[in-house]
């Protein structure tokens, strides 16, 4: 059974982005991976100081949340990643794990894992590709591999606006993001 993993990067519980990976959580459920779902705004996530330690120790030096996250993605087959759009681009918390995510690049523990992203705004048009696109560049240099949404829609991922319960491009295009990660990552395994 493949695992999928979903990363919630706003500090918001139950909002829009968490209400649209839980969309997604539970389509990569229905065709039988094992899923998680991790908050960052709950948990506590020092910034990377860029002290190197991990250079040479493949591992970061700071000790928080950040660790078992960490062991978490590299256990997983796959993610679904995403993050309200703050000023056209990921949240803080996001921006934390990615670069706090170093010590997995070391070996490129995340080589083959399949992604896709949601990201959720105050308007249709408000940023959300280039959140995004932000979260598959980090996907993309940790050498994952990424998805879209796919047919019928073929969008970048999951894109939601406004009550995303009310949504209904957002939830479909979430639905079919987290549909597609699972069935790559079960071809993959």
């Amino acid at each position: 059974m493949v695992r999928i993993m979903g990363i919630v990067g706003s500090p918001r519980k139950e909002g829009n982005t968490e209400n649209l990976i839980k969309e997604a959580l539970k389509a990569a459920g229905d065709i039988g991976a094992e899923i998680e779902l991790v908050r960052l705004g709950s948990a506590e996530i020092e910034p990377c100081v860029a002290c190197d330690i991990c250079k040479a120790t493949g591992e970061c030096a700071i000790y928080d949340d950040m660790g078992e996250i960490l062991e978490k993605m590299v256990k997983a087959d796959g993610f679904i990643i995403g993050s309200p759009v703050y000023f056209g681009n990921v949240t803080s918390q996001l921006k934390m794990l990615m670069d706090r995510s170093r010590p997995l690049r070391m070996d490129f523990k995340l080589k083959n894992k399949v992604g896709g992203a949601i990201a959720t705004g105050g308007s249709r048009n408000g940023g959300q590709e280039t959140t995004i696109a932000a979260i598959h560049e980090f996907l993309l240099i940790q050498d994952a591999i990424v998805v879209g949404d796919g047919a019928p829609m073929a969008h970048y991922g999951g894109t939601g606006v406004g009550a995303t319960a009310e949504d209904e491009i957002g939830l479909q295009t979430s639905q079919n993001l987290g549909k597609r990660v699972a069935e790559l990552a079960i071809k993959l395994s």
